[in-house]
């Protein structure tokens, strides 16, 4: 398993599985919130983004977490070996969401000149968070059927199920830190 692509919600723990998951099978990890958002949050030009993604997933190896279906499955899924799609009730990833917010530490998988904060975009991204599952995951998964309907895709809910799945890779985790996208 050398090319992983891991979905969910915001807050379900993408971020989290893929830097274990580097870290356990010495692979680059590729978060495409950093590979997308300029600072303050400025979208870039598609194109642009698009050629980033293609750099970031050009190589043999690496675990790819993030959405942005339309945008980028093209790019990733014929390459993909497995598919991981994060169950996360959406009460927890609406909480993790705030926590982390309210804490406004840096993260790794944000963009330089991006930080959480309380404001009017906030709560328009708290109502994405809350509605992920009925209004957005349902065309995600559309997408990922048409782009990518080889590709073996596993559910994980939770993270007892998430700490098993990683423990129970048989692959030793490597000596030195995996790489950031």
């Amino acid at each position: 398993m050398q090319r992983i692509v891991i979905l969910g919600n915001a807050g379900s723990g993408k971020s989290t599985l893929a830097r274990a998951l580097g870290q356990q099978l010495n692979l680059p990890v590729v978060h495409l919130d950093r590979l997308f958002w300029e600072p303050g949050w400025k979208e870039p030009d598609p194109q642009q983004f698009r050629a980033r993604v293609s750099d970031a997933v050009s190589s043999d190896a690496w675990v790819c977490e993030g959405n942005y279906a339309r945008r980028t499955f093209d790019l990733r899924l014929p390459r993909a070996q497995l598919v991981i799609w994060l169950d996360t009730p959406r009460i927890t990833c609406f909480a993790r969401v705030i926590v982390r917010s309210l804490l406004n530490r840096p993260r790794p998988d944000l963009a330089v000149g991006c930080s959480e904060k309380l404001d009017k975009a906030f709560l328009t991204f708290l109502k994405f968070v809350w509605t992920f599952d009925r209004a957005y995951r349902p065309g995600i998964e559309a997408t990922r059927t048409a782009a990518g309907p080889q590709v073996p895709v596993i559910h994980l809910r939770g993270t007892r199920q998430i700490a098993a799945f990683v423990q129970g890779l048989a692959v030793p985790a490597a000596q030195h830190p995996s790489r950031v996208l």
